[in-house]
């Protein structure tokens, strides 16, 4: 095929769409692992409970430098090498977890398994982007389902395996998997979009545009302050309820179920929320996703039952799926599209970043109070600082000029 028309939305955009859902929901596993595997972590090295969320810190650092640098590496020679290449870190990362002997050394390695892992997010979105225009939303919010499906998937299945095995041996299954699962598929992908449809999209981005007044780089600044903001406040029950469940005497296994429900319902949300983008703009649903999300923390203060925060848990994930890729979004709709892997890398970098600094805040601040409550509490004080700058960019948001989104 070469026509735009052919290609854009085309049935092969589809089955290219499955294909990459399938890659990220493989690819995304290293960054879930470490949360099942804390209380392990914490009671083999003698760590407190800051100290052992190190180790996802350092990997959410490098899956946000990652999303930044793969995405240039997406943008010029194709989404296939890098793939290629971010297997090979993961799969090193894998094996040189195995043999670490202290908290730090396996927090370092973490820092290049974020960085293999960061492919399966932000540069796969980058990529099927160019492959959809009238239906971009949902295929976005799909891709960055992929996730949130990692994560509700793996850590149950894993859990069992865990309790009779080490971790050791669960990083060391992983590695195989994800050469087994993406290297084959990520042969699929290899075809990039052809220069007609390239010129079709630049040209219904031009007419299509929205400004805010913002200088581009003002618009990236204000919302990466945003995503730390809004990520701050995601992470507190992403990265600690495991450990939360652990503290209440719940064990693990309920908390690794909790975790599940509270992605498998982010997975519903993302899909929705890309539906409605296509119809309201991705700034509109940043903003209404926000907004639940800081509702949904306010859930767990009073309540910490275990058939509630079942409940909670499951309200958080369908609040908050869509925030992220609503990032992308806004991107995509207000930036030039031929520096789509660039500019949605360095979003997402910074969101992340903020889901880093979160998981380590949340286990400093229970360190020092020996609760979760003052946690929660700092988490809807960074969501209302993140909805704060929605709601500004939502009241400067209007039509641009032709050419704005491809200046």
């Amino acid at each position: 095929m070469t026509d735009a028309d052919d290609i854009l939305d085309s049935r092969y955009s589809w089955l290219r769409l499955l294909v990459t859902l399938a890659i990220a929901t493989a690819a995304n596993v290293g960054i879930w692992a470490v949360v099942l595997v804390l209380p392990s972590i914490e009671a083999e090295f003698g760590a407190g409970r800051a100290e052992a969320s190190m180790p996802y810190t350092l990997t959410m650092i490098g899956f946000a430098v990652g999303n930044l640098l793969i995405g240039q590496v997406v943008d010029r020679f194709g989404v296939t090498r890098a793939l290629w290449g971010a297997v090979a870190m993961s799969v090193l990362a894998y094996w040189l977890a195995t043999l670490a002997w202290g908290i730090w050394s396996l927090s370092l390695v973490h820092l290049l398994l974020g960085l293999g892992t960061a492919v399966g997010f932000g540069p796969l979105m980058a990529d099927i982007s160019h492959w959809f225009m009238r239906r971009r939303g949902i295929a976005v919010g799909l891709v960055a389902s992929g996730n949130y499906l990692s994560g509700a998937i793996w850590p149950t299945l894993l859990a069992d395996m865990l309790a009779d095995s080490s971790w050791r041996e669960v990083y060391l299954t992983l590695a195989l998997i994800t050469v087994v699962a993406v290297i084959p598929l990520s042969l699929l992908l290899q075809r990039r979009v052809p220069i007609s449809a390239q010129n079709k999209a630049e040209a219904a981005s031009s007419l299509n545009a929205r400004s805010t007044g913002l200088s581009p780089r003002a618009l990236m600044i204000l919302l990466g302050l945003a995503g730390i903001g809004c990520c701050v406040a995601m992470s507190m029950p992403q990265v600690h309820i495991v450990a939360y469940c652990v503290g209440l005497g719940y064990g693990p296994a309920v908390g690794a179920e909790m975790l599940s429900l509270m992605l498998l319902g982010g997975v519903v949300s993302r899909v929705l929320s890309g539906m409605l983008a296509d119809r309201l703009g991705g700034v509109k649903i940043l903003l209404i996703g926000s907004v639940l999300q800081c509702i949904a923390l306010f859930l767990y203060l009073p309540y910490d039952g275990m058939v509630p925060l079942y409940v909670v848990s499951l309200v958080f994930g369908l609040s908050q799926g869509g925030i992220v890729p609503s990032y992308a979004l806004v991107v995509r709709e207000y930036m030039p599209a031929r520096e789509a892997g660039a500019r949605v890398g360095f979003v997402m970098m910074l969101t992340i970043l903020g889901m880093a600094l979160g998981g380590w805040m949340s286990g400093w601040i229970y360190d020092l109070t020996g609760s979760y409550f003052w946690a929660f509490l700092n988490g809807i004080g960074w969501n209302l600082l993140n909805i704060s700058i929605i709601v500004m960019l939502a009241i400067r948001s209007r039509p641009g000029q032709p050419g704005t989104a491809v200046a």
